[in-house]
């Protein structure tokens, strides 16, 4: 919703203030100068980045627009699983609480989040550590280090989408520019033509250099800033899971180690310790009954 309200602002104020100072805005439509640039744009994103960053790049600026982050509720999910896989780890022998690391999707306690295991990135990562804690001998500064190095190839591979709209962004000044370069080109073959003609032309050429310049700062830069701020609230939750985890290795109790992920969560995001007691405990005193 931000980024519709955004855009109307932008939008609206410039063309609004266009107006007011007596333009026409049937002297911006100049639909080939914006297939000029708009292609170009493309062939740049496609040009310098594999497919699948092109690809992704498209569903990250549609979670960008519909503002697809981890609400509360996804949070207290998130630590109420970790709860639940913790006192498994505590109480239950190996043989039993490996069934849940080794096929989550049939797994009663991950039934019990389904918003979480859709994330399967998520899932993965948790039952991966789960399994080294099982192993009984691994060191917790040693599972932190390797956590830490999983946790920022993850963070790299999904900011690729936002390097990709960056780099398109800082080039469709010069791009506009192309675009009113080829417009003068035009201009400068109707010399012969009346002053009103020639002035259209190169009236016309200038607005590829608007737009250039106006797509670039106004929509993509934003764009671009709001895709980072996304997925690093995306990647956010692999922190949840690495400091709720190293807690228990080091000794804490399921329902301490879980206080230590909630830490990790933004102060405008984050359950109160009562919210996190009710999401927990009473679902651990269900899996104990």
């Amino acid at each position: 919703m931000g980024v519709f309200i955004g855009l109307v602002i932008a939008i609206g104020c410039m063309l609004g203030g266009f107006v007011a100072m007596g333009g026409h805005l049937i002297v911006i439509w100049q639909p080939w100068e914006f297939v000029i640039i708009g292609g170009m744009a493309a062939g740049t994103l496609v040009m310098a980045n594999p497919m699948k960053t092109v690809v992704d790049s498209g569903k990250a600026t549609l979670e960008a627009v519909t503002d697809k982050v981890p609400k509360r509720k996804d949070y207290l999910a998130l630590l109420g699983l970790l709860h639940a896989l913790m006192r498994e780890l505590k109480t239950k022998p190996r043989n039993e609480v490996e069934t849940h690391f080794d096929d989550p999707g049939n797994s009663e306690i991950f039934k019990n989040y389904p918003d979480i295991t859709k994330n399967q990135d998520l899932v993965l990562f948790i039952c991966d550590y789960c399994r080294l804690i099982l192993i009984g001998n691994a060191r917790s500064h040693e599972i932190e280090a390797l956590m830490e190095e999983e946790i920022g190839t993850h963070r790299k591979s999904a900011l690729k989408p936002y390097g990709a709209v960056n780099t398109v962004a800082e080039a469709l000044p010069a791009l506009g520019i192309v675009a009113a370069v080829l417009g003068i080109v035009k201009a400068m073959g109707a010399l012969d033509q009346s002053p009103q003609i020639l002035g259209g032309l190169i009236g016309a050429a200038l607005v590829g250099t608007f737009f250039g310049v106006f797509a670039s700062y106004g929509v993509l830069a934003p764009l671009a800033i709001k895709i980072k701020g996304v997925r690093e609230k995306q990647c956010a939750v692999f922190t949840i899971v690495k400091q709720s985890l190293i807690a228990y290795m080091n000794g804490a109790l399921p329902q301490v180690a879980v206080e230590h992920g909630r830490k990790g969560i933004a102060g405008a995001d984050r359950p109160t310790i009562d919210e996190v007691e009710a999401a927990t405990v009473p679902g651990a005193r269900a899996e104990a009954a």
